[in-house]
């Protein structure tokens, strides 16, 4: 049955779930849906009247959070790059009244590079008559990269992809802080109390222009957090990326207990309405998952850029083959691998593929970068399921 934005709106609100997961193609309306719902859980008119913001009962983030900030491209003038900060209440909340800044470098750190530094700008200092000073609202973030020699510290202007890990660190960030306050049961106890009435968390794509291995680091951190959040905090997460969409489900086994109503399909009608269905299964069996995840094994074997996020999407090629020729164990599937039948060389497969696909070691820290002979395992074991299994033979036919 079709519907308006407001309607499906309604029936998220209505939904007794803490997460929702919303796949939908870009311009299907994702960005519409996220303000339909701010203005259901905050509407104007009762903000103005008890004058508070809208941020304390529902924060999002949105292509309208990636507009706050844009650069200062004077080169006219040999100006340095500056990122800056247009003036709204949000980013002032967060790092003026949080003091949040530190952490959002460190996040910012962890999905970028450890030694790409932002440094937060002030428009002025204000003296007070007593001599102490006072800062002024942020207006802007440089970047430079630290290398503790005479060549670091250079301005530098960063990628796009690395931009919207900056701008998606600060919302993070804010997210972090209020899972720790929202923890604590006893309101007296809690360090603010700005959260105290915070229904809902709309996330509307937070992986534009992020490579395949950010993005996941990104999912399994944002799994995390939701994971550890109290059960009376809401999320809606959507996204048009199958990839994204396949480790929040996972990692939010939303598949188990009941959960999977909370996945959802969201597409626009010729007529300009829209359709919300509930979606059984990840990616893998609602969205053609799987041939995604072959075309860029594939890609990326032919041309020897074999990452640890490749394990991942081996296996669960793995998987979706074994549930759908009926094996019990993916791992059966390793019967058919040459010189398989030498000792030990089938649990060595499984080690090999179990160490690199864990989604709880994704981050650099953790896990080591694969060796050569562990990256022609990938190919290897991709060469097994396509050579020997009929099911992937007919898909390569139908494609």
């Amino acid at each position: 049955m079709s519907e308006t934005l407001e309607q499906i709106a309604q029936k998220l609100h209505k939904t007794n779930k803490k997460v929702q997961l919303i796949y939908a193609f870009n311009g299907t309306g994702k960005t519409r849906l996220s303000r339909e719902l701010k203005n259901l859980v905050a509407p104007k008119d009762e903000n103005e009247g008890a004058g508070e913001p809208t941020r304390h009962k529902i924060l999002y983030y949105n292509a309208f959070t990636e507009d706050l900030f844009a650069w200062d491209n004077d080169l006219s003038n040999d100006a340095e790059p500056r990122l800056e900060i247009k003036p709204n209440s949000f980013t002032h909340w967060i790092l003026a009244e949080q003091g949040q800044d530190q952490n959002i470098i460190a996040n910012f750190q962890r999905y970028a590079d450890e030694k790409l530094t932002p440094t937060f700008e002030h428009e002025s200092e204000i003296i007070d008559e007593d001599g102490s000073r006072e800062d002024s609202p942020f207006s802007a973030v440089t970047f430079s990269l630290e290398r503790g020699d005479e060549g670091g510290g250079e301005k530098l202007k960063i990628s796009k992809g690395e931009e919207s890990i900056f701008i998606w660190s600060v919302f993070y960030t804010l997210l972090e802080v209020v899972v720790d306050v929202l923890s604590v049961p006893e309101l007296e106890a809690r360090d603010t109390d700005q959260f105290d009435e915070l229904q809902y968390i709309f996330i509307d794509d937070p992986v534009t222009s992020l490579d395949e291995n950010h993005l996941i680091e990104l999912a399994v951190h944002l799994a995390a957090l939701i994971n550890r959040a109290p059960e009376g905090l809401k999320f809606v997460v959507t996204t048009h990326s199958p990839l994204f969409y396949n480790v929040l489900h996972n990692e939010l086994k939303l598949s188990q207990r009941g959960k999977k109503e909370g996945c959802r399909l969201l597409e626009l009608l010729e007529d300009g309405t829209f359709k919300l269905d509930i979606k059984h299964g990840d990616a893998n069996r609602s969205f053609s998952y799987h041939l995604y995840l072959r075309r860029v094994l594939s890609e990326a074997i032919e041309q020897n850029k074999i990452e640890r996020f490749h394990f991942m999407f081996l296996r669960n090629l793995y998987e979706k083959t074994a549930a759908f020729l009926g094996y019990q164990n993916w791992g059966d599937l390793l019967n058919t691998v040459p010189d398989v039948d030498a000792p030990g060389a089938k649990q060595g497969y499984l080690n090999r593929v179990m160490q690199f696909s864990s989604h709880s070691n994704l981050s650099g820290e953790q896990v080591r970068e694969p060796t050569g002979p562990e990256k022609q395992t990938v190919k290897l074991l991709f060469d097994n399921l396509i050579n020997n299994y009929g099911y992937w033979q007919q898909e390569a036919l139908d494609g």
